[in-house]
């Protein structure tokens, strides 16, 4: 088979936080109003990447994995036996539900999927945007449980401003929310599993509420502190090649790389991981591997299949490259 950058076709979800901001300066585009997430790369039966050039166009990736198999994802997938990524842009146009994400040892027994460990790159926010990230200080698990029966879930909640740039790591079993105004790209375990704690009392079309799922979401909370959280995200030997790495976990590893005419950025590639390269800017940027040259476009997402030459990033871009550890 052949090894070659293959550019993804992303797959639109709606859902009624979404917004447009994806549309309007990513090109994405999607039948419906609200775009609230553009999935960039996903193997999923509720969302499959499907190949966009060359002599694959047209081929759904979970297809051209099986013909390469350990070869096109790398050693370091043979431990899973599912694609172990799901990377998504988000535009938050109103604030998500408050919700939290089990462990692989909870959820691949209850739910048949991954636990979800994921990370979040700031792409922009709008002047006092925040997320909720953990809980209130001095908050117990006690005390959560009590104001969801209260309905007071606001009051335990502790609150960030964000801004452009920041990286914000989120491991699994820690309540979290993404605040309105705030455009994310989010690097995760290949899981759709959210247990919803509180949803705002919003409806949907239909007129019904949102289900929430607190029984399950009191089962796998857990409290850390901010040097737990930084130990989680940083528990892996990364890259020192990288410009900055934003995440080096147990999953994966995600370094941000800017370049210019002058400064290009070499991703080192072999056959432990394919790379995934996700596109936050870019300006006459070009993707470089052996005879491949391909432009690169804001919001472009690619999969580099293990094994292959270096790839080489030229012109003013910035971009994210993920591997799996």
């Amino acid at each position: 088979m052949k090894k070659y950058p293959l550019l993804m076709r992303p797959v639109s979800k709606e859902i009624l936080w979404g917004g447009s901001k994806l549309k309007k300066e990513y090109a994405k585009t999607a039948p419906f109003e609200k775009l609230a997430e553009s999935w960039e790369l996903t193997v999923r039966k509720d969302g499959m990447s499907v190949i966009a050039n060359g002599e694959y166009a047209g081929m759904p990736l979970e297809r051209y994995l099986s013909l390469g198999k350990t070869d096109v994802l790398g050693t370091n997938c043979s431990k899973y036996d599912r694609f172990p990524l799901l990377i998504k842009f988000i535009d938050a146009a109103d604030n998500l539900s408050v919700q939290v994400h089990p462990d692989d040892e909870y959820a691949l027994p209850v739910e048949n999927e991954f636990g979800k460990t994921e990370m979040w790159y700031i792409m922009d926010a709008e002047p006092g945007a925040k997320l909720v990230y953990g809980l209130a200080d001095g908050c117990t698990i006690e005390d959560f449980a009590q104001a969801i029966a209260d309905g007071t879930v606001e009051e335990k909640l502790n609150y960030v401003e964000v801004h452009r740039g920041e990286v914000y790591f989120i491991p699994s079993g820690q309540v979290h929310a993404i605040g309105a105004g705030i455009l994310i790209a989010e690097i995760q375990q290949n899981s759709n599993i959210t247990y919803r704690v509180y949803d705002y009392n919003r409806r949907q079309s239909d007129g019904s509420l949102r289900q929430l799922h607190t029984e399950k979401a009191l089962d796998v909370i857990k409290i850390r502190s901010d040097a737990e959280i930084e130990e989680i995200r940083l528990s892996k030997k990364a890259s020192s090649s990288c410009s900055e790495t934003l995440c080096a976990c147990d999953y994966f590893t995600s370094a941000k790389y800017i370049t210019s005419k002058e400064n290009v950025a070499v991703i080192h590639t072999d056959s432990t991981s394919f790379v995934s390269v996700l596109v936050l800017e870019s300006n006459e940027g070009y993707l470089e591997m052996g005879d491949e040259v391909l432009p690169l476009h804001r919001g472009d997402s690619y999969f580099i299949p293990a094994g292959n030459a270096d790839v080489r990033i030229s012109g003013n871009t910035e971009i994210i490259a993920t591997t799996i550890n």
